[in-house]
């Protein structure tokens, strides 16, 4: 290979160089004016002082009268003063008090004694309803210190003192060049090796919450010379650069090549996972840094190097997240080499707060959008076991989390339709569904990490579902609450060019299959014991999936001939469908939370009009009382 990774640093000392290099090459914030009522959300320069007092005059505070203090001395219900024209002058909220008058005596407390006179039953003192000048703010005060992110009040105060135009920092634009052979603008119909580009989107969101300025360059081959003169163009336009992809070890991974001959490469290659083959280097005094072109390998590194940096520029301490404490609900294996970033989602159990590992796949972007939090395995740590106390950075606020209630075991679209049917009604209650299969959701239960398992176990010697299981595995901790009949067959290509009829066709096919434990997978092994087919003589049968839909995107594929699977994964890929049972799908509930809101809401959409319209619209269904 022409290419190799010059380091494998650990994230510490990645950092700590780096951002040496990049104070020394002056990556530092620069100022800029703006109009206060267009400043918000921006960070001071400096620091800003008051020009005027607020208010800057004597103001009436009430509507009413100003008077003299002393001339309401004494007054009393037993003994009345009253004020005649000369002694008081008319003012509204806001009005200058005229010259000659400390006090102002508001209408609520004024008896009309003839047509130019009041009578008062109580004195006032000197000032009383009365702004005096600085009240608020006095000319020469700081109302805001350097670096603050200005909040729409700051921006009302700076305005009150007088100050119409604001330094601020100005916002770092920072350059992204995507890059790659394979990579297109979003399109709604990719044809076959295609990737559509959407990093520079990711990024672009991530670095606009942080106050920066973002552009986005044209997609650039991967051909030497046009990554070259890409990098040159946006290191003179922009203060900081982002090369997407290119920064492995391929035949066309260019990345390092071009920033090393046009400036320097600190560093390639960092002990972090996902993320290992990020360039840290810098064109002239530009900053460019090479991130992954996995996105979820590309995140990581955005988070642990580019947003510090921007925190940095705008002097800001680096933000380092909100931490909680969790217990971890699946075993973790981990590298030894490098440090580890694992995307969690969190549940509340109880009173515990309970941490699923999602898929560490570095390309898995959706790991990133289902995921509460972030768990940090350091390096030269093999993993962690089921049941450790955890600590996670939150992604998401506790109180989002505490709201989620946890559905754990058998695949099905209907537990996503539950969820937006909870959302179209604006109840707070959040879904967090893990895909382990039938016999996942009893571990679970078992293991108080869920509250609802989702199941449908044919007892292969009844021929009934789920009953005999939970006598099996529980002592009455448990509640089994029908959910469907949904209708299981064996998905196909349209037109089903293998004429597949039944079970006993699948030996001349090649199969996807379900996962161990999951319900389907114990199905399809009854199904081939009773027509004495062995799970060898069928092609693809260790080929396992975690959901119906993922079994029906590889038939539509082609990667699969067959899989078995819901008739309304079928529809949605548009395949051929042969039935093969009526199935029970059904929900079983930890006793703890029978009477939980968020197990009621649940079970209330289950029992909705609107839920048997959504499944009825899906097709395969039919709700159970």
């Amino acid at each position: 290979m022409k290419h190799s990774y010059l380091n494998n640093k650990s994230v510490d000392e990645a950092q700590r160089e780096y951002f040496e290099l990049t104070d020394k090459i002056g990556f530092t914030c620069k100022a800029e004016e703006v109009l206060v009522n267009q400043a918000f959300g921006r960070v001071t320069a400096y620091a800003v002082y008051a020009k005027i007092s607020s208010p800057h005059y004597n103001a009436s505070a009430m509507d009413g009268i100003c008077v003299t203090a002393s001339s309401t001395y004494g007054a009393s219900e037993e003994n009345p003063v009253v004020l005649t024209k000369n002694m008081y002058e008319t003012v509204d909220t806001g009005d200058a008090i005229p010259d000659g008058y400390d006090a102002v005596i508001m209408v609520e407390d004024l008896i009309e004694n003839g047509s130019d006179s009041f009578v008062i039953h109580s004195a006032v003192h000197p000032w009383q309803n009365i702004r005096q000048v600085g009240e608020d703010i006095c000319q020469g005060d700081m109302l805001v210190p350097a670096f603050t992110t200005l909040t729409p009040a700051m921006c009302a105060s700076l305005l009150a003192g007088g100050v119409t135009r604001v330094g601020v920092v100005k916002k770092p634009l920072v350059g992204i060049i995507p890059t790659g052979d394979e990579i297109v603008e979003p399109c709604e119909n990719p044809k076959s090796g295609e990737i559509i580009e959407f990093n520079s989107t990711v990024f672009s969101g991530m670095l606009l919450e942080k106050g920066a300025s973002v552009k986005v360059y044209d997609i650039v081959r991967d051909e030497k010379p046009l990554l070259k003169t890409a990098l040159k163009k946006a290191a003179s336009e922009c203060d900081l650069v982002l090369i997407s992809a290119g920064s492995s070890a391929g035949r066309d991974d260019y990345t390092s090549e071009i920033i090393e001959e046009a400036g320097t490469v600190l560093t390639h290659g960092i002990a972090i996972k996902p993320g290992k083959p990020a360039i840290l280097g810098a064109c002239g005094n530009t900053p460019v840094i090479g991130l992954p072109g996995y996105p979820v390998s590309a995140i990581v590194v955005m988070s642990q190097f580019v947003l510090p940096l921007v925190d940095m520029y705008f002097k800001r301490a680096v933000d380092t997240g909100e931490y909680v404490q969790a217990t971890l609900g699946k075993r973790i294996v981990s590298s030894l080499k490098y440090a580890e970033y694992v995307r969690v989602t969190l549940g509340k159990i109880g009173d515990r707060l309970i941490a699923t590992p999602l898929n560490k796949g570095a390309g898995i972007i959706t790991s990133f959008t289902k995921a509460d939090a972030i768990l940090f395995i350091n390096q030269n740590c093999e993993g962690i076991e089921q049941g450790t106390q955890v600590r996670v950075r939150l992604l998401k606020s506790i109180n989002e989390i505490e709201s989620s209630l946890v559905v754990t075991g058998s695949h099905d679209p209907l537990i996503d339709e539950i969820a937006n049917i909870l959302k179209m009604n604006a109840t707070p209650v959040l879904i967090k569904s893990n895909h382990v299969g039938s016999m996942g959701a009893i571990t679970a239960l078992k293991s108080g990490l869920s509250h609802l398992g989702a199941i449908h176990l044919l007892d292969t010697q009844t021929g009934e579902y789920n009953t005999s299981y939970l006598e099996k595995y529980f002592d009455g901790e448990v509640t089994l609450v029908k959910g469907v009949k949904r209708v299981q067959g064996i998905m196909v290509k349209k037109g089903n060019p293998l004429n597949i009829r039944g079970i006993e066709d699948l030996k001349q096919a090649r199969i996807v299959n379900r996962q161990r434990g999951s319900g389907t997978r114990i199905l399809l092994d009854y199904l081939l014991k009773k027509h004495s087919i062995l799970p060898g003589e069928i092609s693809g049968y260790s080929n396992e999936e975690f959901t119906h839909t993922a079994v029906a995107a590889l038939i539509k594929a082609d990667n699969a001939d067959a899989g078995l699977g819901i008739y309304s994964a079928a529809a949605m890929y548009g395949l051929d469908f042969i039935p093969v049972c009526c199935e029970e799908y059904d929900f079983v509930v930890d006793n703890r939370f029978i009477n939980d809101e968020k197990v009621k809401a649940f079970f209330d959409v289950l029992k909705s009009d609107e839920f048997n319209k959504r499944i009825n619209e899906l097709g395969g269904y039919e709700v159970r009382e």
